[in-house]
């Protein structure tokens, strides 16, 4: 299945449980404002289409020998989880999932399931839902190589930041499902802002900020 299909089927799948929400103002995890979200928690409710989408991340990875596949939380817990069981069905081989959680210091930990021992000298497939900066990736993969796994690539399934393999910790391979440039400003460069248009609060990060501001 070439890479233009795929698209189209995640972009297909994305619109049908309302994950892209277009002509709002919103606050992204980076901190910048924009007008398009992608909603991926409007994914996971919806187990049929979650599970296909990260088929399609596993097929592109059956041939890399993936023995572990780990995910930044909240939502890559259940990445992490369909990619591996995808893998185990397609290669006939176990797949481990095991996810990384924020510690106080900013950084990730992984530290469930007996992963400071079972990652150790596996090939791990880093898997995350959207790619913005590329952060939470990042620190993912560092902490998976802390570990002394060999991560083999980064699975996901939008990537719209125009992140690249330099921005995450250069994994050999960086495959995304959906794969869209978004404008994104800064704060105090948002046009959004500037024509007083209301904050999304109820996805992104619009809540903090509007509490951060006393804008409510």
């Amino acid at each position: 299945m070439t890479a233009e299909i795929n698209e189209k089927i995640a972009w297909i799948t994305l619109a049908k449980v309302g994950a892209i929400i277009r002509n709002g103002h919103f606050i992204y995890t980076s901190g910048q404002h924009g007008s398009v979200y992608v909603d991926k928690d409007a994914l996971y409710p919806h187990v049929c289409e979650t599970s296909d989408l990260c088929r399609l991340i596993a097929k592109q990875f059956m041939f890399d020998g993936i023995e572990a596949v780990v995910a930044p939380e909240k939502g890559g817990i259940i990445l992490s989880q369909w990619v591996a069981f995808h893998l185990c069905e397609l290669t006939g081989r176990e797949a481990l999932a095991f996810y990384a959680e924020k510690t106080n210091d900013g950084g990730f930990e992984i530290k469930r399931g007996g992963a400071k021992t079972k990652l150790r000298g596996k090939s791990v497939l880093v898997v995350e839902d959207v790619l913005t900066t590329g952060g939470s990736a990042e620190k993912t993969i560092k902490e998976v190589r802390n570990l002394g796994g060999n991560v083999m690539g980064l699975g996901v399934l939008c990537n719209r930041g125009e992140v690249g393999p330099r921005n995450v910790g250069d994994p050999p391979r960086i495959f995304a499902l959906v794969n869209v440039k978004l404008d994104a400003w800064d704060e105090e460069n948002c046009p959004l802002c500037g024509r007083g248009m209301p904050i999304n609060t109820d996805v992104g990060k619009g809540r903090e900020y509007v509490a951060s501001k006393n804008l409510q």
